[in-house]
């Protein structure tokens, strides 16, 4: 039998959301409560500056004073990946070394965005990135925000030559999920890692190596079970899991349509849920997102009532 390659990054990782204050600061009391409720949910590593941050919205000090503040709570419990969200190569290097001198084991970098590359510029920019820094560093595949598809065959590449040390997928293409992690099998330390939240136990049969879950924010401990339940092979437990949190997603769906953007819908939810289960103190959103109101903030209450979370 062929020995099983080695991983360096497994489990349940979420993107950990940012508080802020009712004066739109950020709440470094409230993320603190934030990054102790999920690690005492049994996550494997937080994912820190990712969308469900809010990261596009912050100010340079913002992501320091995040990355610190989850850091020094954390204290080295489990790996803390950063993300080093900017448009361009050198950018991203600015910013990644930055992130490493506050504190994290690992970066997720998209390929450039405004500057909209090719295949050939984005395998450039990953390598003078590897190049540069030295920290395991995940391809984060998210064409809404980028505009780009990474392509599997760039992906298995920069993979087998270490130039990544997996992907974080966003895609919401499961088709293209699959065929990486078929074609992936066999390259050690290559993670790949789905965002959804909904059919994670899909995608951990299918052979994913972890789960990045906005929704992991709110119960971290369910999705925990729900991977150890993969882990063990036991996917009827697994599925019984993951339908009671495509349940709790069910809180995404209670903003008004039109009132509130997209994003602010999702993230409202989760940081509204938490408000909710008193691990933040409000659901106020980035400037200029709205926040959601109290009719929505009841409905999302009856959801978490119904699954035992409040």
């Amino acid at each position: 039998m062929a020995s099983q390659p080695i991983r360096q990054f497994t489990g349940v990782i979420p993107p950990v959301v940012t508080p802020r204050s009712a004066d739109g600061s950020i709440d470094t009391h409230s993320l603190t409560r934030v990054t102790k409720h999920l690690l005492e949910g049994g996550v494997h590593g937080l994912f820190v500056l990712g969308s469900s941050a809010e990261v596009p919205y912050m100010t340079n000090d913002e992501r320091e004073l995040v990355v610190t503040t989850i850091a020094g709570v954390n204290a080295g419990q489990v790996p803390l990946i950063v993300g080093a969200c900017e448009q361009t190569t050198n950018r991203v290097i600015e910013e990644g070394r930055k992130m490493v001198g506050l504190g994290a084991d690992a970066l997720v970098v998209t390929s450039p965005f405004y500057a909209i590359p090719n295949a050939q510029e984005t395998d450039t920019h990953f390598r003078s990135i590897h190049a540069a820094l030295d920290v395991p560093l995940f391809a984060y595949d998210v064409p809404v925000r980028t505009h780009f598809k990474l392509p599997l065959n760039l992906l298995i590449q920069l993979g087998r030559d270490q130039v990544i040390a997996g992907v974080k997928d966003s895609s919401g293409d499961d088709v293209s999920f699959r065929q990486l992690v078929l074609a992936a099998r066999g390259i050690d330390n290559f993670s790949i890692f789905t965002g959804h939240e909904v059919v994670v136990d899909g995608a951990l049969l299918g052979g994913a190596d972890g789960v990045v879950p906005g929704l992991g924010n709110v119960d971290p401990a369910g999705y925990r079970r729900l991977f150890d339940a993969a882990a063990a092979g036991d996917f009827v437990k697994a599925a019984a899991e993951q339908d009671r949190l495509a349940d709790v997603f069910n809180i995404v769906y209670t903003p008004t349509p039109g009132r509130v953007s997209g994003g602010a819908a999702g993230l409202g939810a989760f940081k509204t849920a938490l408000m909710l289960m008193g691990v933040i103190d409000t659901n106020i959103m980035s400037a200029p997102m709205l926040s959601l109101n109290d009719a929505e903030t009841a409905a999302i209450r009856t959801i978490l009532e119904r699954n035992g979370l409040i």
